[in-house]
């Protein structure tokens, strides 16, 4: 196949992979907005975490709350658990990787703070204890995941909300969970602005 052809291929498997989850994920991303509203308006705070491209997706979330999305607004409370090399490598080295998350939770999370757990299969070991410490602490969870959820599934309880994409691939997987990372971006500044219709 022609390198033109597959990467036109690309364009289509993710716009196709967006279209389907629109109906599904659209009226739990709502969901997921307003439980990050209520979060804030409480004087709680977001905190983020994933491993690999799910890293890099908990700290967009992370700076776009802090700074700002699209709307001039004041910072939101939101910490990605994914930056800070020293305490990841030292209870990495100390303990085990899977608690380099569920350790910082439970440092850093207080009843009424939220976690975002971002994992494309719902299996990483270290989602999986983070999410059971944010329980631990009677922290709401909002899970981002694909495939069948994996673990993840089995872990929700009712203050919960699960945002499964509806794709097998890991890449259009991570490309959903971009956009709905801007989606709830924008919810939550459209709730707080008070632009929401």
């Amino acid at each position: 196949m022609p390198l033109h052809d597959r990467i036109f291929g690309h364009f289509q498997a993710s716009a196709q992979a967006k279209l389907n989850a629109a109906e599904v994920l659209a009226p739990v991303i709502e969901q997921a907005a307003r439980h990050m509203v209520h979060c804030l308006m409480q004087g709680g705070k977001i905190l983020a975490c994933g491993n690999g491209g799910s890293a890099a997706d908990a700290q967009h979330f992370a700076s776009e709350m802090i700074n700002r999305f699209e709307q001039e607004r004041p910072g939101l409370a939101a910490i990605a658990l994914t930056t800070d090399t020293s305490t990841l490598t030292s209870i990495a080295n100390d303990y085990a990787y899977e608690q380099v998350f569920a350790r910082q939770v439970k440092a850093l999370g207080q009843p009424g703070d939220l976690l975002l757990a971002i994992s494309t299969s719902g299996n990483s070991p270290s989602i999986l204890q983070a999410v059971a410490a944010a329980h631990s602490r009677s922290m709401p969870v909002i899970a981002l995941t694909g495939r069948a959820g994996g673990g993840l599934a089995e872990q929700m309880q009712d203050d919960d909300v699960f945002l499964c994409v509806p794709a097998e691939s890991t890449a259009r997987i991570q490309e959903v969970h971009l956009l709905t990372i801007h989606c709830l971006c924008d919810a939550v500044d459209s709730v707080l602005l008070g632009v929401e219709e």
